[in-house]
């Protein structure tokens, strides 16, 4: 996702609200986490660098559906965007570890961090590697219970806070499906079709990247179930569609775009559209094989994509994409209840928009 501003003049100042609570947080609780020694603090630490990335997308649609639906509990809302946040780095932590990836946002991750500290005190690399998966798996229970924390300690009316407080359990309860199903499909344990991909990404991403935070908005802003529900939609197929967009730049796009690396979808062989569409087309004989190998190079991934590049897996994903954007937009359209919030929910489409049309744009250059 790009940093552009969801509603022109309230993005900015929510993205420092957003940044000042998770920021105040993590530095209250700095030296507790040290008197537990130093290598806890060194933990604590590579935490809120974790958390200090991003564009703070989830925490923003929080707080501007909250707004465009005339809500009064604005500090209340920066709060709960910035639990969505912490929920988004425990999750991206958990992620690199079960995906074997080092780096993130170009630069490497908290597990590699912590083994590079290891390596510094003295420690060979397989306790350095085992100290790294441990930190890992610690450092994502920590960001997912300090966002159950944020939610707990939001100053809202109780019935506010029960909707709020469940939404938050069913986001990590439903995301913790779509990831083990997500593992499975990638280790052939079980047999994937293309609406269970669909499915598994909405579990894995829609939920919370798109429908729980602009249904907390929602929430917060007191807004009736009705409307509840048809925001609820809009976040579905948005986040979909951004799966969906995820799927194409997983593959296509240079580390140096999603700060990741570009082979670790192949390598991992995982069961994306992109690949479920290309095991349907005769691309796969020729690229099949090497589909999920550890041992994948960089050399041996060019021609794979543009293999993939020339086939019609690639614009099979994106009609997929465009058809849940025009989900979006009609539900925007058939709604006069969420028309104070189209302009935010116009805006998230955008952003998918955009970064379909740059993934095609790195498609078509590896078919170059």
């Amino acid at each position: 996702m790009d940093s552009t501003p969801l509603r022109a003049g309230a993005a900015r100042p929510a993205e420092a609200e957003i940044s000042a609570v998770l920021t105040g947080l993590l530095t209250e609780l700095r030296p507790v986490a040290e008197r537990h020694g130093p290598l806890y603090g060194r933990l604590w630490e590579e935490l809120g660098r974790a958390a200090a990335g991003g564009k703070r997308f989830r925490g923003r649609l929080v707080v501007e559906m909250h707004d465009a639906l005339g809500g009064t509990r604005r500090a209340a809302a920066a709060q709960v965007g910035a639990a969505f946040e912490l929920l988004h780095v425990g999750f991206l932590v958990h992620d690199d570890l079960i995906d074997h990836d080092t780096m993130r946002r170009g630069e490497p991750n908290l597990a590699a961090r912590m083994a590079a500290a290891a390596r510094t005190g003295g420690a060979g690399e397989a306790a350095a590697q085992e100290l790294a998966e441990g930190a890992a798996v610690l450092a994502g229970d920590l960001a997912i219970s300090l966002a159950h924390r944020l939610v707990a300690t939001v100053d809202a009316p109780p019935d506010v806070h029960a909707r709020l407080q469940q939404l938050l359990w069913d986001t990590v309860f439903v995301s913790v499906a779509g990831e083990l199903g997500d593992v499975a499909a990638a280790l052939g344990l079980q047999d994937v079709s293309l609406a269970d991909a669909l499915r598994i990404a909405a579990e894995k991403t829609a939920l919370y990247s798109f429908q729980a935070p602009l249904r907390a908005g929602a929430i917060l802003a007191g807004a009736p179930p009705s409307l509840r529900e048809e925001v609820e939609a809009v976040g579905l197929a948005l986040g979909k569609a951004f799966q969906l967009v995820d799927d194409l730049l997983g593959v296509f796009a240079p580390e140096s775009v999603t700060g990741k690396s570009a082979l670790s979808d192949l390598r991992e062989g995982k069961a994306t559209t992109l690949v479920l569409h290309a095991r349907t087309l005769p691309v796969w004989s020729r690229i099949g094989a090497d589909v999920g190998r550890a041992d994948l190079d960089e050399a041996t991934a060019a021609v794979m994509r543009r293999e993939l590049a020339l086939s019609e897996a690639p614009e099979r994903v994106a009609g997929q994409a465009l058809e849940e954007l025009a989900a979006v937009d009609r539900v925007l359209t058939g709604s006069s209840l969420l028309s104070p919030a189209a302009d935010v929910v116009g805006a998230a489409r955008a952003v998918v928009a955009r970064s379909l049309d740059d993934a095609l744009t790195h498609v078509r250059a590896a078919a170059t």
